[in-house]
């Protein structure tokens, strides 16, 4: 996670088709820090990233039209782009979930 001009981008490992969506964690992998996320919709026509992209919105307290995703269309690695917010608040949201 790392703050840019005007926003804060987040990477995480998503896992589709779980019971309920919700963060699983955070892990370190080679990349650095990574939001693990477990989300119900399954991985078909682009539901589980607009679902992705509204669960985060929601957890993070922002519109969805703030969150966008920058890479990982197609992959369980993604990184998002959240506008109007900072690292730090990212971080203080996580932490009380």
């Amino acid at each position: 996670m790392r703050d840019e001009p005007g926003g804060v981008t987040i990477a995480v490992r998503v896992t589709p088709r779980a019971s309920r969506s919700k963060i699983t964690g955070i892990y370190e992998d080679p990349d650095g820090a990574r939001v693990k996320i477990a989300l119900a919709a399954p991985p078909v026509d682009g539901k589980a990233n607009d679902a992705l992209l509204a669960f985060m919105a929601d957890v993070l307290g922002v519109p969805r039209s703030t969150v966008t995703l920058v890479a990982g269309d197609t992959s369980r690695s993604k990184r998002l782009r959240v506008a109007g917010i900072l690292a730090r608040d990212v971080c203080a949201l996580l932490d009380r979930r």
